[in-house]
């Protein structure tokens, strides 16, 4: 007496199908992964990067000059302010018996020594230089814009 087996209607998918498959679900996790890391590399890159758009000097009707500089922060990540230099110097070091260097920033301000800026934000800084200072016409001046990051970024305008 033999034993008959009896064969199962086995009604899998092909091979060739279940590769397609497999194939697919390994590269739409390997998309899933790659977006996943650019967002956390994304944490990990972003910079402040400040721009000067212009500065320019202008004579006022009393005595001394007043400079308006425009500061631009094109990178990622916020930036603070944290000093600006005139000629290599803070700009709260020059004083005379009377008179001091002000600035303050879109008619709305006095910078007092910390500005922030958001990425992709602009800001007119007017920096107010009266004569006792030690300022003459014709003089280059250099702004340099400090960050807390440790960054400088400088300028060059002529006194008129």
């Amino acid at each position: 007496m033999g034993i008959h087996l009896r064969r199962l209607n086995n009604k899998g998918i092909s091979p060739v199908i279940a590769t397609v498959i497999l194939v697919a679900v390994a590269i739409a996790i390997a998309i899933a992964v790659a977006f996943w890391m650019t967002g956390i590399i994304g944490l990990f890159t972003r910079f402040e990067k400040i721009e000067i758009t212009y500065i320019y000097a202008e004579k006022q009707s009393g005595d001394g000059w007043k400079i308006y500089l425009k500061v631009t922060n094109t990178g990622t990540a916020d930036a603070t302010i944290d000093n600006i230099f005139i000629n290599g110097k803070p700009y709260n070091s020059y004083t005379s018996d009377s008179d001091t260097i002000a600035i303050s920033y879109s008619g709305t301000g006095t910078f007092s020594g910390s500005y922030s800026l958001a990425a992709g934000e602009s800001v007119e800084f007017e920096i107010t230089i009266p004569e006792g200072v030690g300022f003459t016409a014709g003089q280059s001046v250099e702004v340099k814009v400090h960050t807390a990051s440790g960054q400088e970024y400088p300028k060059l305008t002529n006194l008129p």
